[in-house]
């Protein structure tokens, strides 16, 4: 933990040792490992193709995790730029050369198929061209707690347009945030945390350094300034009494939970 003095000597400024990539990474690691751990209950041959479709952050950890054991994995993604998140520390480095193409049409020559494309991503016209042995889809929803985003949530329909033998749903959950995506966990884990230190006697104020690295990422389409920003120590807290900020973060990131359905 690393504190210093305030405005006075009598208030300290204590900073989480914890950054906000560690926090994307635990994130990503969760959902990494129930995909992880359901290809291999099928046991597919190590050279078997793998398709992951979707290079935002859920899109880079699987294809990372999966190269620890599987030769042949293809990310693909409509950005082309994305393809630079391969090489930034996001969920660890490639254990195996991992495919990137921006070719939409090559999500179907597949033995494994993963979308991750969430709202606005393959839709069921082309979730129906998929004759992979597996498919897996995230579901962008969290808690059911939003009707619109419910709605709009149409992850059922191309599951069900899919000709595979074996379908499932990755699911995210645990923190009472609308979406699953890692960003917006990633807030909520910062949001509760700053309302917990709000509760803790002492405490004037509290600050995180979450931006909106979405526009970053899309539209500056700058991927050194987004792993810059990242960097930054995740949350700052204007105290008179000095506390473990990190136990609150980790506190909070153990409530998220992935699995598959």
């Amino acid at each position: 933990m690393d504190v210093d003095t305030g405005i006075t000597s009598e208030v300290f400024t204590i900073k989480s040792e914890t950054t906000l990539f560690d926090i994307f990474n635990e994130i990503i690691s969760k959902k990494s490992q129930a995909v992880s751990d359901y290809v291999e209950s099928l046991n597919p041959n190590t050279d078997a193709e793998i398709t992951v479709i979707g290079t935002y952050f859920t899109g880079i950890g699987i294809v990372k995790k999966l190269s620890e054991k599987y030769e042949n994995i293809l990310l693909v993604d409509i950005y082309p730029h994305l393809k630079e998140l391969l090489d930034v520390p996001i969920a660890g480095d490639v254990e195996n050369r991992i495919e990137f193409s921006s070719d939409i049409d090559s999500i179907y020559h597949a033995d494994i198929v993963i979308d991750t494309t969430g709202f606005g991503g393959i839709t069921p016209e082309q979730s129906k061209k998929i004759k992979a042995d597996t498919f897996i889809i995230e579901d962008p929803v969290a808690e059911d707690n939003d009707k619109l985003l419910k709605n709009k949530n149409n992850i059922y329909e191309r599951l069900n347009a899919v000709d595979c033998k074996n379908k499932a749903i990755l699911k995210t959950k645990g923190i009472d945030t609308k979406t699953s995506g890692t960003m917006t966990l990633a807030i909520g884990v910062l949001t509760n945390v700053l309302n917990e230190c709000l509760k803790r006697d002492g405490v004037l104020y509290s600050a995180c350094e979450m931006g909106f690295f979405e526009e970053i990422i899309f539209k500056e389409k700058d991927i050194d300034k987004f792993i810059e920003l990242t960097a930054k120590k995740a949350l700052k807290v204007s105290t008179i009494k000095a506390f473990d900020c990190d136990e609150l973060i980790f506190k909070e990131l153990s409530k998220i939970k992935s699995k598959m359905i």
